[in-house]
């Protein structure tokens, strides 16, 4: 198990555990100095001073030497990912891609909005063996909460664990969560390329609009599923602050400029 987890590390700037190749020099010195200072000290002299055992004399150094790698490990960047690396042709790489802004807790779904889309997505995993998945999120802004993987278990635990107020603002920018999955799909070699967007469809506060998003998508060759959260007599009634609606229209054009499929919730 312990050997399965390191196969996962990987470090974002290897050339620090140059660093540790100073240690025999650090060591090499030590020793020196501690001979010659235990040169001046005559048979008298040592007669009078407390006997100290190896650990007492050495440990100091020791933890020094300690530090020193640790330091090392931390400059090294120590990364772990679930991504499993094939050496034959890829399947299909998919991107969940959850709105987690205040508006999915709205209750038109039971319990809400983020639990039902949570249930689709958990469904869609079970049933997706092979597949790489990976997760991203956003409210005002964007985050990739799993990689692309294809450890389902993983990608499961990760969708239970979402919840609203995750990346602690609020606002529907759903053209960086969109970018941000594009970003995920875009320099991998997968023979299909997907991203699942999973929102009530309302836009509000990103920094990069949704058609230039959806652009991007369809310029890199990945399709986008769009899925509404949110009940048809709620469509398009969001209020000034966003904390309801629901945009149908805009998911479907997501969807269909991107050579995707649009669909409601209650049709999963």
């Amino acid at each position: 198990m312990l050997y399965n987890w390191f196969q996962h590390i990987s470090f974002a700037a290897p050339w620090a555990f140059m660093l540790a190749a100073l240690l025999p020099v650090f060591i090499l010195s030590y020793r020196r100095s501690y001979w010659r200072n235990s040169g001046f000290l005559t048979i008298t002299t040592t007669h009078f001073l407390p006997k100290q055992n190896f650990w007492q004399q050495h440990i100091p150094f020791v933890l020094q030497c300690i530090a020193w790698l640790c330091l090392c490990i931390a400059l090294a960047q120590p990364q772990y990912s679930n991504r499993i690396t094939e050496t034959k042709g890829k399947g299909i790489g998919v991107v969940l891609c959850f709105d987690i802004s205040g508006s999915m807790l709205e209750k038109d779904f039971a319990p809400n909005r983020l639990e039902a889309a949570k249930e689709v997505a958990a469904s869609f995993v079970q049933q997706r063996r092979g597949d790489a998945i990976g997760i991203t999120i956003f409210s005002s802004k964007s985050f990739t909460l799993c990689p692309i993987t294809t450890d389902h278990s993983t990608v499961l635990q990760q969708i239970n664990n979402i919840q609203s107020g995750y990346l602690q603002d609020d606002g529907t920018a759903i053209g960086s969560g969109l970018a941000t999955s594009v970003d995920r799909l875009r320099n991998t070699d997968y023979k299909s390329k997907v991203v699942i967007l999973l929102t009530d469809g309302v836009d509000f506060g990103g920094q990069i609009p949704p058609d230039k998003a959806r652009d991007m998508a369809q310029l890199f060759g990945i399709k986008v599923y769009t899925i509404g959260m949110g009940t048809l007599t709620q469509m398009n009634t969001s209020n000034a602050n966003n904390t309801s609606g629901f945009n149908e229209n805009l998911l479907q054009n997501i969807a269909t400029v991107t050579g995707g499929q649009y669909f409601h919730a209650a049709n999963k």
